[in-house]
This record gives C-alpha cells, sequence and structure tokens, in this order.
C-alpha cells in the first residue's frame, strides 16, 4: 500500500510538471507559424544599402543624395501589375453592383442573391448581439446571368449599362463610370499623435465619497451612435455627457488641419468622438483612363490603343497603365482583403497588407543584392555584350524598335535581376506610396525611410505629387538607373504608368526559421 501512495504522488508530480502550472508559459496552445509566400511575389531579405546615385551628377544633386538605409524583409510581386490582374479587381466591382441590384431587385431570383441575417449569424455567430448587420447580405456563390432573357431580371440590371442615348451603335456594354468602389483605411499616423490618444474618462478604482468603489460599466468605446446607444452606422459624434454615461470609459479629442485652399490651412479639433474617427472611407473609380493613350501625346496616332488596350486579350499580359495612385492604393485595399477573407474562411490566421512599395523598398529591390550598381541588371551600360539593349525605353533619338519594344511589353519581358524581378527598369514606371520632395532624403529617417503626406481636395497641386521609379517605354536611358526619382501627380493617369504590390514580412527573415 504505501508503494501505491509513493507511485501516486510521484505521478501527480509529473502530470503537474506537464502542464507546468504555476509557470509563465505564455498562452498555450499556439499554432506554428510559417509565413506563406504570397501568389506571385518574390521574398526580398532584409538589408542596408546606399540609397540615391552613385556617381555624382548635377541633374541628380537637387533631388537624390546618396545615404545609407536599412529596409526590412518584404515580398514584392515579379512582375508589374498586368490588365488581367487589374481586369480581376475591375470585375469583382462591376459583380458586387450587379449582385446588390439582383439582391434588392424586382426579379423572382432575387432571393437567391441574399444571405438572410439569421443565415448570416449561423455562418459567424460571433456577431450575434451587433446591431449594425446587414439584412440581407450579398450572395457571391450565386453566379450572375448577363444574358438571362427574364424580364425582370434584365430590368434589375439595366441601370448598370450606358444609357441608350450614348450608346456608340447601340451596343449594350456597362457603364465604366458607375464602377465605383467603396473602402476604408485607418489613418494610423493621425492615432498616434499624442494629442490624439484616447483619454479616459473613468477608472476602475474610483471611488465615491464614501470611499466605496463605483458600479459602472467599463465598456470602452460605447457612444450614443454605435449600434447599441443610437442609430445603426451612424457617423462617429460626440457623446452626450460622459459624465452621466456610465458606459463610457473616455472620448478622443482630435485635431489636424484643414486646407483652405491657396495654401491656407485652419485648425480643427474634434472633441469627445469615438475611435470611429480615425476610420477614412473613400469611394474611387476603378477603371483605367484609357484615353490617357491620346490625352499624353500630341500629334500622335495612338487611339488603337485607347480602343483596345485594356480589354483585348491581346494585350492581357502587358503591365496596366492609366491608373492613377488613389486607384494603385484601393487596388492594394481589396486584394488585402480577397487574401485576409479567404484566410478567416479557411481558419487561417491573417497575413500582413498589400501595399504600394515605399521608393526605399523599391530601390533596395531594383538593385537585386547589387551594391552600387546603377541598373537592375549589374553592369554600368543600358546594352550587354552583344549590344542589344536591356529594357523597353526610348533609345537613340526617338527609335523605340532598337530595344524590342515600341509601347508597352509582355510584364515578363527582358531577364530578370538577381532577385527575380522583371521590367524594374523600363516598360512601365511605377508607383510608389511616398509622396515627393526634393529634399525628402535630407530628413527622411534612416530606417525604413517613408516620407507620406496625404493630399487634401484644395491642397496647391505641388503636395499632391507621388514618386514614381524605373522610367517607362516613353523614357530615355537616365531614367532606368535604379536611383533615378521623380513624380506625377496623385490625381493623374498616365499611359506610361503603372504600380506593383509589397507586403512586408512577418518576422524578421524568412531565413530564420527554424523547425
Amino acid at each position: 500500500m504505501r508503494k501505491l501512495i509513493i507511485l501516486a504522488s510521484l505521478a501527480a508530480v509529473i502530470v503537474g510538471c506537464n502542464k507546468r502550472e504555476g509557470e509563465l508559459i505564455g498562452v498555450q496552445p499556439r499554432e506554428k507559424w510559417y509565413m506563406p509566400d504570397p501568389f506571385g511575389t518574390l521574398f526580398i531579405p532584409l538589408g542596408s544599402y546606399h540609397m540615391g546615385p552613385d556617381d555624382e551628377e548635377a541633374p541628380m544633386a537637387h533631388t537624390t543624395k546618396s545615404k545609407i538605409v536599412s529596409v526590412q524583409s518584404f515580398y514584392i510581386d515579379d512582375s508589374e501589375i498586368s490588365n488581367n490582374e487589374y481586369r480581376q479587381f475591375v470585375y469583382w466591382v462591376r459583380d458586387s453592383i450587379a449582385r446588390k441590384m439582383l439582391a434588392g431587385g424586382s426579379s423572382s431570383m432575387a432571393e437567391e442573391y441574399q444571405i438572410s441575417q439569421d443565415e448570416f449569424l449561423k455562418m459567424w455567430p460571433i456577431y450575434k448581439g451587433d446591431n449594425n448587420l446587414q439584412d440581407p447580405y450579398i450572395n457571391w456563390d450565386r453566379k450572375i446571368k448577363w444574358d438571362s432573357d427574364d424580364d425582370d431580371y434584365r430590368a434589375d440590371l439595366q441601370p448598370l449599362y450606358i444609357p441608350e442615348q450614348e450608346r456608340f451603335y447601340n451596343r449594350k456594354e456597362i457603364d465604366a463610370r458607375k464602377l465605383n468602389y467603396e473602402y476604408y483605411r485607418i489613418d494610423i499616423r493621425l492615432a498616434a499623435s499624442k494629442s490624439n490618444r484616447f483619454r479616459p474618462q473613468k477608472s476602475a478604482d474610483i471611488q465615491d465619497a464614501n470611499h466605496e468603489y463605483k458600479k459602472s460599466e467599463y465598456i470602452n468605446g460605447v457612444t450614443q451612435n454605435d449600434g447599441q446607444n443610437g442609430a445603426m452606422g451612424a457617423p462617429s459624434s460626440p457623446v452626450g455627457d460622459p459624465a452621466k454615461d456610465s458606459k463610457v470609459l473616455g472620448t478622443y479629442n482630435v485635431q489636424d488641419q484643414v486646407s483652405i485652399g491657396q495654401g491656407n490651412y485652419t485648425s480643427r479639433e474634434r472633441r469627445g468622438v469615438d475611435r470611429s474617427v480615425f476610420i477614412i472611407k473613400d469611394v474611387i473609380n476603378v477603371y483605367p483612363d484609357t484615353l490617357a493613350w491620346v490625352h499624353d501625346f500630341t500629334y500622335s496616332f495612338n487611339e488603337p490603343m485607347t480602343n483596345m488596350y485594356f480589354w483585348h486579350p491581346a494585350y492581357d499580359d502587358y503591365p496596366v497603365v492609366g491608373i492613377t495612385w488613389k486607384q494603385a492604393r484601393a487596388f492594394s485595399i481589396w486584394r488585402s482583403l480577397l487574401l485576409n477573407n479567404y484566410l478567416i474562411g479557411t481558419g487561417q490566421t491573417i497575413v500582413n497588407d498589400f501595399r504600394l512599395p515605399t521608393e526605399s523598398e523599391w530601390e533596395y529591390a531594383a538593385r537585386g543584392g547589387l551594391a552600387k550598381s546603377p541598373y537592375p541588371w549589374g553592369g554600368p551600360y543600358i546594352r550587354n555584350s552583344r549590344g542589344c539593349f536591356l529594357g523597353n525605353f526610348k533609345p537613340m533619338r526617338g527609335s523605340y524598335i532598337d530595344d524590342g519594344g515600341f509601347h508597352t511589353l509582355y510584364v515578363y519581358s527582358y531577364n530578370p535581376n538577381d532577385y527575380g524581378l522583371y521590367c524594374m527598369a523600363g516598360n512601365a514606371s511605377e508607383w510608389t506610396s511616398n509622396a515627393y520632395d526634393e529634399s525628402a532624403y535630407d530628413f527622411d529617417h534612416d530606417l525604413n525611410p517613408d516620407y507620406v503626406y496625404e493630399a487634401q481636395e484644395r491642397d496647391a497641386n505641388v503636395l499632391k505629387r507621388k514618386v514614381i521609379r524605373g522610367g517607362s517605354w516613353k523614357d530615355v536611358g537616365y531614367y532606368l538607373q535604379t536611383s533615378a526619382r521623380t513624380y506625377e501627380y496623385q490625381d493623374t493617369a498616365k499611359c506610361y504608368l503603372g504600380f506593383r504590390n509589397v507586403m512586408t514580412y512577418l518576422g524578421r527573415s524568412k531565413y530564420d526559421q527554424v523547425n
């Protein structure tokens, strides 16, 4: 019996040790995480490099200086975003509008495009108790019958087409002016300002006159209009009286400046608001400016490119152009939601958002790991040993065909750099996330340099400049250098300007992962 008692005691000790009760072991269990490579991207390891020109040149001296900077690991698209890839975004916007029309229409099939609130809550019970739910939700599993002969069905979709009096030879086509994408972003920099931080109204340890703890509900963010105290979906507004509302833990007093035109600004302070003040809503038309092929050049015949370039299968794998900076940002947000919503739906952990690259990331990737190399392919010349040009640009004095191109080319044309990235010089110039300032290198940080400015509608045009990199099919060889920088205005679209996305790597480096 004594031996049995001893053995039972040892077993209890062993079990207790295995559970590590009473020890700081972190939250368990946690999934073992390995960063998946986003499709179509390549991993760029972290590193430091000399950003800027390697040779002193008079034109560069005013806008670009050489400095050592460090960038963290990230993924970048191995080519420019193609017409067909961007078309997926355009079609998603088109289909979402069409499904919304059908779900709220008079057709007998309307219910097939709806997901009731009850059905939604069965799939996502975590949202039970919320008052700001849609009813109904859109059913994406039901295909759209664009060729349906049902009168009511066709009538529901009719507003999506070009009005009859505007049609060319009565061709019934989708009205691109109606393809507007509604999206949201968080102004993290505004929220990070010390003056805009959360201001607690109460603390759980506050005592009343009798030294008794107040019995209050300390629920962060409950205001008059958050779906529990007010109208569903109402915008952020001041709480009534935080001192009398036991559910209000605190508020925000947000200070910023608003442009009133001609370089003048007025200070604005929004007091007693909730954190939705940092959530910015934007609506933008997503269709490329196909007319850019005509308006970018005078006395030049480019009408066939305007008519065919974006939609024709012949150009599917050519870089999308005619995209404004804001459209490129909207695409990045949509692409992030496309991936992360899939990961959430399959029970996986989300990843960082896709975005436009900073110019320091772009230049680091373009160099391909080669220090002091003026071009992505490594040498100091634009031709190889056989005398062939190594990128799509404007060689000689307008002999566009000498480099094997003419306008834009297939996104995987020419040889990639040592990171495996195609067309980091030539073909289409590329948007970056940074605002353009000639002296940015003087005040940029040397850790992930990133100068941004969110230009307002009434800001001066000079504040709407965004950095573009890489040079294009219409540029001379100077702009193909990895360090060359110039700009375009964020609300303009050009037939020589496209983009590619990046995603910050989760962790330090892909090569640090251990089994």
